[in-house]
């Protein structure tokens, strides 16, 4: 597919939505409450922003319609799992749905011995333990491979700007965060969900290793699942062919690697402490295709990008018009 390095959308600034607020991708408005919706919306516009190193590094084409609509395929199958925010789909980038209070657990759902930052099980179990978020791993596994059963690994939010802490179940209930009831509910959901990814996911000659759950509550109690479900960022792929060759020599298991850009930036400068440099087409037009190669992957539907309007943003302006307040 010929990528239009032009057709990108920044940002999503529009005036003429209500009570704005923006994130490292995403832009988003909170819609009024209603009779059908007491706690109101919100509009939610993936952006085709890249974030790494706690900064924007660039502007990736198709990268947010790409989450939005793996999220949209995997919402529709996953619906009597776990109900979920959506209530509309006005654009390729948007979403709105119902206004949640997240809960104040972030919920990871891990299958293999992977990953690289202090939280994950790898670390940890590399570090000596064996014991982790009311777990216990037995000796002897090897780098990315696969746990005897799948297992969550929740940490706390750190709303304010703190550091996330790796807690167990007895935790959350101990300190109030959950409720022992609705604990086990997410718990369940989020075990069950996972199951069925990496079930979808085998058959696209994928292996689902570890991904990222935002569960919040609605005006009625009820648990829905948010954010985003089962993406290349929310999410970890391996593909299958490539995983036992690099499992037996202890090696990286080929991926799809949302990382293109990072590795590039942290090749070339302390991406914490220096200017990032002017980062080429070519590695904006790669990370492109790694995108897209990903949704094709995961849905087995061929991506097609959506080129109306005369800009991106425009496109999405027209089409969240019947949403103005001003």
């Amino acid at each position: 597919m010929s990528i239009d390095l032009s057709r990108v959308l920044n940002e999503a600034r529009i005036p003429e939505l209500p009570s704005p607020y923006f994130g490292k991708v995403r832009d988003c408005y909170d819609l009024p409450a209603t009779a059908e919706f007491p706690d109101g919306r919100r509009i939610l516009i993936s952006s085709d922003r890249i974030s790494a190193f706690d900064r924007i590094l660039a502007a990736i084409p198709w990268k947010g319609q790409v989450l939005t609509q793996v999220a949209r395929w995997w919402f529709d199958r996953t619906a009597d799992i776990c109900p979920n925010h959506v209530t509309a789909y006005p654009d390729p980038n948007v979403v709105i749905g119902r206004r949640v209070t997240i809960l104040p657990v972030e919920v990871v759902v891990r299958g293999y011995l992977a990953g690289t930052t202090s939280t994950s099980v790898l670390t940890q179990y590399k570090a000596g333990l064996r014991e982790m978020y009311g777990h216990r791993l037995p000796d002897g596994l090897r780098d990315n491979e696969a746990l005897p059963h799948a297992i969550i690994t929740p940490t706390s939010k750190a709303f304010d700007g703190g550091h996330d802490e790796p807690l167990t179940a007895s935790d959350i209930v101990s300190q109030g965060l959950l409720t022992k009831a609705q604990w086990e509910e997410v718990s369940d959901k989020a075990l069950k969900l996972f199951a069925f990814g990496q079930k979808l996911a085998a058959e696209r000659g994928l292996i689902l290793v570890d991904t990222k759950y935002e569960f919040g509550l609605d005006d009625q109690g009820r648990i829905l699942l948010a954010d985003e479900i089962h993406t290349p960022d929310s999410s970890r792929y391996w593909i299958a062919d490539g995983y036992a060759a690099a499992l037996e020599t202890g090696s990286r298991p080929p991926s799809f690697d949302k990382d293109v850009i990072r590795a590039w930036v942290a090749a070339r400068c302390d991406p914490y402490k220096d200017p990032v440099p002017d980062i080429p087409e070519e590695m904006i037009a790669k990370t492109s295709a790694v995108y897209i190669a990903a949704y094709e992957r995961i849905t087995g539907e061929t991506f097609r990008p959506d080129s109306s309007g005369e800009t991106p943003l425009e496109r999405v302006r027209a089409n969240l018009a019947p949403y103005f307040t001003a």
